[in-house]
């Protein structure tokens, strides 16, 4: 429950694809999978962030850590040429940072056999120089295997490379308990190798998809609009076109029946400048309910935490339709102008008025005297609140939030 909750209402915090959906007292979640989920992605615009660099720098600053550690471990021991061994960890993190680690790199398996064999070398060369100290950086080539090569070679590869290094603690003469804190070691570094890596790779990759969202999202709306246009106005252009050519025919021999011609072309033309408004401007007959799954999916895969409070359940038609397109627009809108993480969207009835609000975080600074919410978007939903007889509020609050309300009459004037 909300606070501040009216009586017997809920939150509605997701839907499911089960009739009924989206009422009061709902709650349950729903993946952005079927219909809904494709509308969705109509509200995919690209939301800026900085999650692929910081996951990259992070990954980076973990590998480069086990490194230093095993430098460390030569210098404490006091062994000859620690310089030597700094440039052996410089080779091995350049392989492993340049090559098996970095995010946008596609294996290839010439280049990879290359790259195993030379991190191979870098880690077990130094051995005979450093010996026991050296041996918590095999680690990295357990993991590489994992990243570069497909199952099952990747996995014995792995498990050799494990057994390798507690052959050569038994060769050295090292204690059970050494010996099984180095294998413990080798399996930890290559798994934190891999996870790491991995985790990098995925985050880019989420990152990606989201621009494919946004060129998706303009192609379906291009498509929209072509389709739209041809559904509405081809049999109006045609009927036009034939009714046209039969009142020239009729005009020297039949001028009355002529009239009546161009009287019913006079009606379609009509017809079709309605048709091409209603395009033009996206305003068809929406559900509230659709649009609210949609926007619900939409901000969610953003990353963003979305709270749907609904309190009135029989919004007439013509309603819910003007307030799933302030809804549509709304949500754009803090998509595209700002940094958001928290949006919370209300709808209620007060003293027979229909109240939509979205409230949202992370509103950016703008250049000269330009504001979020200025722009024809916004500008064309007042408009048309307003001609039912509503009203449609918008503006900063306290900090960085956003609100958008938009009222309806229950009863249109």
């Amino acid at each position: 429950m909300v606070s501040g909750q009216e009586p017997g209402t809920s939150e509605l915090s997701g839907f499911t694809g089960q009739h009924g959906a989206g009422q009061p007292g709902a709650d349950t979640r729903r993946d952005g999978s079927g219909e809904s989920g494709m509308a969705a992605r109509a509200y995919a615009h690209l939301v800026p962030d900085m999650a692929p660099r910081l996951a990259v720098a992070i990954s980076t600053a973990v590998i480069c850590g086990f490194g230093v550690v095993a430098v460390f471990s030569v210098i404490q021991q006091e062994l000859d040429a620690p310089a030597l061994a700094v440039l052996y960890l410089a080779g091995l993190l350049a392989v492993q940072l340049g090559y098996f680690s970095r995010p946008s790199v596609r294996y290839r398996t010439r280049t990879t056999a290359v790259a195993l064999v030379a991190q191979a070398c870098l880690v077990y060369l130094p051995f005979v120089q450093f010996g026991a100290a050296w041996l918590g950086l095999p680690g990295f080539l357990a993991g590489s295997a994992l990243l570069s090569l497909a199952p099952p070679v990747s996995v014995v590869l792995f498990g050799a490379v494990v057994l390798s290094v507690g052959g050569a603690h038994m060769a050295l003469g090292t204690e059970p308990t050494l010996i099984m804190h180095g294998v413990i070691s080798t399996v930890i570094t290559g798994l934190v190798v891999f996870g790491m890596t991995r985790l990098a790779r995925m985050v880019a990759e989420l990152n990606a998809a989201k621009d494919e969202l946004a060129q998706m999202a303009v192609a379906r709306e291009r498509l929209r609009f072509a389709r739209d246009l041809h559904d509405l106005l081809g049999l109006n252009l045609s009927a036009i076109t034939m009714k046209s050519e039969l009142t020239n025919r009729l005009m020297a021999d039949h001028p009355e029946r002529a009239k009546e011609e161009l009287t019913e072309i006079l009606a379609i033309s009509r017809k079709a400048l309605a048709d091409v408004r209603s395009v033009a401007s996206g305003y068809r007959l929406l559900s509230f309910d659709d649009e609210l799954r949609s926007v619900e999916t939409v901000l969610t895969a953003a990353n963003v935490d979305v709270r749907i409070r609904r309190y009135v359940d029989d919004v007439p038609a013509w309603a819910g339709s003007v307030l799933a397109t302030v809804l549509r627009e709304g949500v754009t809108n803090v998509l595209r102008h700002s940094k958001v993480e928290h949006c919370t969207i209300t709808c209620r009835e007060v003293e027979g008025t229909i109240e939509l609000e979205i409230v949202n975080d992370g509103v950016t600074e703008h250049d000269g005297n330009t504001q979020p919410w200025e722009g024809s978007g916004l500008d064309n939903l007042g408009q048309r609140v307003r001609e039912y007889g509503g009203n449609i509020e918008v503006g900063r609050r306290q900090g960085k939030m956003f609100r958008l309300s938009a009222s309806l009459p229950r009863e249109a004037g």
